[in-house]
Formats: structure tokens, C-alpha cells, sequence
């Protein structure tokens, strides 16, 4: 095999163990995740290990060779925010992530987790041997969802738990945690997260600390309310000492827009007073969700079932829409308002529309015909917001602190509806509009952030978050998750018009040291693992 050139490399990473690999990827720029600087190098693969980067022997074999030359090869790729706890087993090939370099995913965000749920016999032990079967292609670290513990023991009401019910609460955390959960997440702003009061959160944020777990909140608010919902994140933890992460930060609606910078300030004051506080943040300004979301915290008081009731009483109806009205900074733009996704039926083929449009187009108002909307189909609308501003987006990426994530759960293009373009382009989205001086935002365009960090923001820092001690960096004893992709074919594809459309410029990922893409394509290849947490 012939010698490459390469810049000087740490001499540690000489791998004294023999000179036949399983995998040798040649010739790459060497990006580790650590954000040092780039180096040209070659790396092996033994097993599901990195057991050298460097150069390779003369006499080095493999059983699979990647030619790397021109192409940077990195630590795979680690979503520190996902949902797609609720879409793997039904498409454990996970290609959406695979062609991104994705290797591993974060799941049970805002507090919505598929566990547990003590009354069909669902813990994490028995989630994780349900997901394991289906042979992911991607890793799966869990969150364990305070709207899911909620659920299980107060149920759906709008009411303070008692203090028997938070300690059943903290029960569960804790067997979670036992069985190899990562965190606790709330939804703050979701029914029926919405309706625990601070001391209930600090409470199960304890329960984490405990088991060095970490905490990530989707915030109380993130309009007009942003900066006292940080505030009460960073109260907890400064009563409990949980490690926070502030989940995809973001100021929506036009009055709030620039209020990113403040809370900045405050996660950097917290973070120089002890705290361990970091944020993460999709490259969009957009974001998507339940249109549900978009009500009075009143009005979902018992769930959806409650919801459609009251949604079939006139009175009830009309001051519904009244308080939405009356809400139209942030929680209630219509025209920034479009259907991505709901069930068959009456609204079916307004998918795309905004708010505004569906209004118009059925002589209603934009609340009357959000609540019609809901009405017809069960309450189970998917929307995307457009609320957010370019400006407001690139402060945070800037953050040495902040985490790249896709807040994603489509694993698929053949999925229903129009969603969200991030769950195909986030991380190929990053280099392109974020790294590249041809970035072609009309909003803002120019490179923010170098390749090493941009790397690092992916990879080293959310396994730092999580406390994945063997992934996340390109070094010998890491685990073998790789991606390999050209810096300059790297590019998102997916549109708000147009969504269902992979990111190109991934040419090769190995998950556990098994290639699941190799030139571009992928394998039949599944060797994922659902991850535990090694307890302290």
C-alpha cells in the first residue's frame, strides 16, 4: 500500500497492535471534534474501535479500504435534540440521519418520551429491547420526558401533584436513570408539562442530579416571557446542581426577535458563577410542532379528549379565539402559521397553507378557522412557524457553548405531509450556509463559524453534555462512529416548499465500526445501539 503525506500527527496514536484493520480510511482531512485544526492523516478501524489516527504502515491491511483524499473525515455526528423515539421502529434504517453523517441520536425532548408507561407495562429496560430488535442503523441515547412521568401518575389535569404524586414521580426518574437513561426533559410550554409549577421541576431536577443525569428544558416561554422562563431553568439549577441544557434557543415573534442576545448573557453569567448551563439550536427559523401549542394553557386542561369538548361548545369555542387574538406577538401569527401535517379529513388538502389562507379560504377568521382545524381533526395538527429571525439564529450558533440539533423526528422522505425541511438537512445545512463563504442565505450570508468548530458543535460538545466518554472524538479507544464528507459538496436540499429531499455530499458513515454508507449509498447495514449511561 502506498505511503501518503500527511502533516505531523501525535505520536500516541501509533497503533502498536498489528497492521490488519477491519476498516482503513486513507487521506482524509482529519477533523476530531475537539476543534483543533485539521490535519491530513489515516485512520483504522478494528472491531466497533479507532485503534489509530496517523499514517498507516506500509505493509497496513484491511478488510475495507475508504480512499479520503479531498474529504474530511470527523467524529459521526451526535443530535443532542431529536423525537425520533417515536419514528425509529417503524424506520430503524434512519436514513434522514444516515445521510447526514448522524450516528447518534438524542430522544425524549420537551418532555415527551415513549416511557414510561407503568400501565402497559412500559419502562426504559422494555423501550430500549423493543427498539434494539427493530436493528437501528443510529445509536439512541434516551431522555426520560416529564410530561410522560406526569402522565403516568397525575394524568392530564390542570393541577399542582401533590407531594405522594411527585415522589411516585421521582420513583420512576429514578429507575429510569438505574436502567441507563441519559436525562430528564420538560416541555414547559406543552400541556401537560405546562401545568407543574417550579418547585415540582426542581423536585425530579434533584432526582437527575442524583444520578448525574442531565436536565434539558424546552423553556416556559419563548416569546414575550423568554428571559423569566431562562431564569426559572437556571433557578433549578442553581437549587438542585443538575446539569442544564437549554433546548433549541430561540425568540419567536417579531418583538422579541434580538432577545437571544440577553439570554446569552445570562447562560454566560450563570456559567462564570459555577453553573453548568450550555444551549443547543437548529439552523432555521422556523420551528414545528402540535398546533396545540398555540392555545391557552386553560384550554388544555384534560388533554385532548377535554379539548374537543370544549372546542364543540360555541361560548367556549369564542373565547378560545378571543385569547388567541389577543395573543398575536408571538403565540398566534397566522400568516406565519402553516399546516405540515394532520389526518385525513375536512382541512387534508390545506397541507402547506398558512393560517391566513385557510381563513380566507373558508370565510372564517385565522382563529376561528385554527379552532375548526383542530375541531376536525382530533386535535392532532402539526404545524411549521415561521417566527424566528436569520440574525437571532446565527448569535447562537456563534456561542462556544451551543450544540447543533435538529429537533427532528422524520426518518424517511416517504412520510405524510409537508414537514419540516430540518429533519433532512440540519447538519449538512450547517457547513453550507454556516461554514462555507458561498453560503446562499439572502438573509445574512457568510461563514460564522470555521470547519473544526462547526465539528466540534456536532460531535465532542453534545457527548460532553451527555457524558459519552467513548464518542464524539476521533482518537484511538473512541468508538468507531465516522463520518466522511466533502466540505464542498456538503449541502441541505430540503426547502420549506419542498421538504422531502435527503442532503447530498455524505460519501461514507461507520456506526460502531460497520459502514452503513459507503460512496454516497447506503448499506443494508443496521449495527446501532441503544446506549446506556455508565452511573458514576
Amino acid at each position: 500500500m502506498a505511503k501518503h503525506e500527511h502533516g505531523t500527527g501525535p505520536e500516541q496514536d501509533e497503533d502498536p497492535t498489528g497492521h490488519e484493520y477491519d476498516i482503513l480510511i486513507l487521506g482524509g482531512t482529519v477533523v476530531d471534534g475537539t476543534g483543533a485544526e485539521p490535519q491530513v492523516a489515516d485512520v483504522g478501524v478494528r472491531g466497533d474501535r479507532i485503534v489509530f489516527v496517523g499514517q498507516a504502515p506500509d505493509d497496513a491491511r484491511a478488510q475495507t479500504t475508504i480512499e479520503a483524499g479531498g474529504l474530511v473525515v470527523a467524529p459521526g455526528f451526535i443530535d443532542l435534540h431529536t423525537h425520533v423515539d417515536f419514528t425509529v421502529e417503524s424506520v430503524p434504517a434512519a436514513h434522514a440521519c444516515v445521510r447526514q453523517g448522524v450516528t447518534t441520536v438524542v430522544t425524549g425532548n420537551c418532555g415527551n418520551s415513549a416511557f414510561p408507561a407503568p400501565a402497559f407495562s412500559i419502562d426504559f429496560e422494555s423501550y430500549a429491547a423493543r427498539v434494539q430488535a427493530t436493528e437501528p442503523a443510529v445509536n439512541l441515547a434516551a431522555l426520560v420526558g416529564h410530561g410522560a412521568l406526569r402522565t403516568a401518575v397525575v394524568g392530564e389535569d390542570r393541577r399542582a401533584a401533590t407531594a405522594e404524586e411527585t415522589g411516585r414521580m421521582a420513583d420512576l426518574l429514578g429507575v429510569a436513570a438505574q436502567q441507563g437513561a441519559f436525562g430528564l426533559s420538560t416541555g414547559l410550554i406543552y400541556a401537560p408539562g405546562s401545568f407543574a409549577d417550579t418547585d415540582e421541576v426542581a423536585a425530579l431536577a434533584d432526582v437527575a442530579h442524583a444520578h448525574d443525569l442531565l436536565y434539558a428544558t424546552h423553556l416556559r416561554d419563548e416569546g414575550d416571557g423568554l428571559l423569566g422562563a431562562l431564569d426559572e431553568a437556571l433557578d433549578v439549577a442553581r437549587r438542585t446542581g443538575v446539569r442544564l441544557q437549554v433546548s433549541h434557543l430561540k425568540a419567536m415573534g417579531p418583538p422579541n426577535h434580538g432577545k437571544v442576545r440577553d439570554a446569552l448573557v445570562r447562560i454566560d453569567e450563570a456559567r462564570a458563577s459555577g453553573l453548568d448551563v450550555a444551549c443547543d439550536v437548529y439552523p432555521y427559523t422556523a420551528s414545528s410542532t402540535l398546533l396545540t401549542s398555540r392555545l391557552p394553557d386553560w384550554a388544555m386542561d384534560g388533554g385532548d379528549v377535554r379539548l374537543l369538548e370544549r372546542l364543540q361548545d360555541a361560548d367556549t369555542s369564542a373565547r378560545i379565539a378571543e385569547e388567541l387574538e389577543g395573543n398575536a406577538d408571538w403565540a398566534f401569527l397566522p400568516d406565519a402559521v402553516v399546516l405540515a401535517g394532520l389526518p385525513a379529513g375536512r382541512y387534508s388538502e390545506f397541507v402547506g397553507c398558512n393560517l391566513r389562507e385557510v381563513a380566507k379560504r373558508t370565510d372564517r377568521t385565522a382563529a376561528q378557522a385554527m379552532l375548526d382545524v383542530l375541531r376536525r381533526h382530533d386535535a392532532q395538527v402539526w404545524i411549521v412557524n415561521h417566527a424566528m429571525a436569520e440574525e437571532d439564529v446565527r448569535t447562537v450558533l456563534r456561542h462556544p457553548a451551543a450544540a447543533v440539533c435538529s429537533d427532528g423526528w422524520e426518518l424517511t422522505t416517504d412520510c405524510e405531509g409537508s414537514p419540516h425541511p430540518r429533519h433532512f438537512g440540519t447538519f449538512a445545512r450547517i457547513f453550507k450556509e454556516y461554514c462555507r463563504s458561498d453560503a446562499s442565505s439572502g438573509e445574512a450570508p457568510g461563514a460564522i463559524l470555521s470547519l473544526p468548530e462547526a465539528i466540534h458543535k456536532m460531535t465532542a460538545l453534545p457527548a460532553a453534555r451527555l457524558g459519552l466518554t467513548d464518542r464524539g472524538v476521533l482518537a484511538p479507544g473512541q468508538i468507531a462512529d465516522v463520518a466522511v464528507f466533502d466540505p464542498d459538496k456538503v449541502a441541505d436540499t430540503a426547502t420549506y416548499r419542498a421538504p422531502k429531499s435527503y442532503a447530498l455530499g455524505t460519501r461514507a458513515v461507520l456506526v460502531n465500526g460497520i459502514p452503513v454508507l459507503m460512496e454516497g449509498e447506503q448499506t443494508p447495514a443496521r449495527p446501532g445501539r441503544v446506549l446506556r449511561k455508565t452511573r458514576p
